[in-house]
């Protein structure tokens, strides 16, 4: 083991702020565990991406995101973004309440208990995925690690982005409330698609999620049968879809069911492009990032995880 060893970052606001009442007794935890760690709170959003980033600079071996999915996202950008990114590992203790991409990774809900796995030491590597998309005319690039989308899980995640969030209250609450006011106002757009520059596909469509991993909005089983290290990206296909029709199917999403309904598609992809005349918001790991046209590439086992 190196002098620096783990960099335990910690989103105070995450959980609607319970992670900031969790962290003594997390911190407790790691030490009772014998890791050897220094820490840092965040102060706002991508100072988690900002110090991950240094923290893979100067070699730290093992870096820890406390938080939820959007702190996940953040510190697998800062390591990924690094030219030392080969030898840091990424850990998670969730606090967060979406818990999406620990439930394919399969670290503990129970942020004590995944210090139990942290201090186990075991790690594997797992593929990202990279999205080019647009913010304000200017072309850009993220990483993902679970799931990026556009359409119209891409318009929830910018309806929840705009509601303010109480402390007091759960996070999936303004998540739900985001989901059926854009149900209301939704309209499919026509969508032009690509998959490993085959020829496109062109219609109206509800939505395209792009899975690295299963489950997306706290738990909905999107994709059942994505892998974290299979070398493909999970493509989900929407297509058009009408309100009442996807509010019947909308249970099944839970199970993973509703890959079996009739205008649900499922391709399997390396380079995916996707384009629209209309607005199309993207989003990635639950974040918003900006709008199509959009490429979703994947990059194989590019990232070592804790699990």
């Amino acid at each position: 083991m190196g002098n620096k060893y783990a960099r335990v970052i910690v989103n105070p606001v995450a959980g609607g702020g319970a992670t900031g009442k969790k962290w003594p007794e997390i911190k407790r935890q790691l030490e009772i565990k014998g890791v050897d760690f220094d820490f840092e709170l965040t102060t706002g959003k991508g100072h988690a991406g900002q110090i991950a980033f240094d923290a893979t600079n100067k070699r730290y071996s093992f870096i820890i995101a406390v938080g939820g999915d959007g702190t996940v996202n953040e510190v697998a950008n800062g390591i990924l973004s690094s030219p030392n990114r080969n030898h840091a590992t990424l850990g998670v203790i969730n606090t967060g309440t979406g818990s999406d991409y620990i439930r394919t990774v399969g670290t503990p809900r129970d942020y004590l208990a995944a210090c139990n796995f942290l201090e186990r030491k075991e790690r594997f590597l797992i593929d990202v995925g990279v999205v080019n998309y647009y913010k304000n005319g200017k072309k850009e690039r993220r990483f993902f690690v679970n799931y990026a989308g556009t359409g119209f899980d891409a318009e929830v995640a910018e309806a929840t982005n705009r509601m303010p969030k109480p402390k007091f209250i759960s996070s999936t609450i303004p998540y739900v409330i985001s989901l059926l006011k854009t149900l209301i106002s939704y309209r499919n757009k026509t969508v032009k698609l690509s998959l490993d520059n085959n020829k496109a596909r062109q219609g109206r469509l509800l939505s395209v999620i792009i899975a690295n991993g299963r489950f997306i909005g706290g738990g909905m089983k999107i994709a059942p049968e994505a892998e974290l290290d299979d070398g493909k990206l999970d493509v989900v296909i929407i297509n058009n879809v009408g309100k009442f029709e996807l509010l019947r199917a909308f249970p099944r999403i839970y199970s993973g069911t509703h890959t079996t309904h009739p205008k649900v598609d499922i391709q399997h992809g390396c380079h995916i492009e996707v384009e629209s005349v209309e607005r199309m918001p993207v989003c990635a790991d639950g974040e918003l990032l900006g709008e199509c046209p959009a490429t979703f590439d994947i990059i194989p086992q590019a990232l070592a995880v804790a699990r």
